[in-house]
């Protein structure tokens, strides 16, 4: 079973047990993170799709670490001009482990 969730103005596929690279986050590592914006609920027949999110579902996770992307160059260049200029940009990232994938039926079921 896995997510779809929307964050920081992009969607990301989200699984149980695995870590994501996301757009930053303020939240500090160690720190538990929740994820309202669900758009999908892939598990087998029984998939949810949201309009526009999945009613009741939520995605839980704890910040590892805060990092930076590898190096993009940039490079500009003007032919028989002598133009030239050469530029770097490293994006910055959160790195998140997904924890649990809460839904309302899963919850009511471990209820009983």
């Amino acid at each position: 079973m896995f997510a779809i969730v929307e964050t920081g103005g992009k969607q990301y596929q989200m699984e149980e047990g695995r870590y994501v690279d996301i757009e930053l986050l303020k939240d500090t590592p160690d720190s538990k993170v929740v994820f309202n914006q669900v758009i999908m609920l892939v598990n087998g027949k029984k998939s949810k799709v949201g309009q526009p999110f999945v009613a009741n579902a939520t995605v839980e996770g704890v910040v590892i670490k805060h990092d930076k992307t590898k190096k993009v160059l940039v490079y500009k260049q003007r032919a028989k001009k002598g133009y030239r200029k050469l530029q770097g940009h490293r994006q910055n990232f959160t790195r998140v482990m997904i924890n649990k994938i809460r839904t309302k039926a899963k919850e009511a079921a471990a209820e009983e």
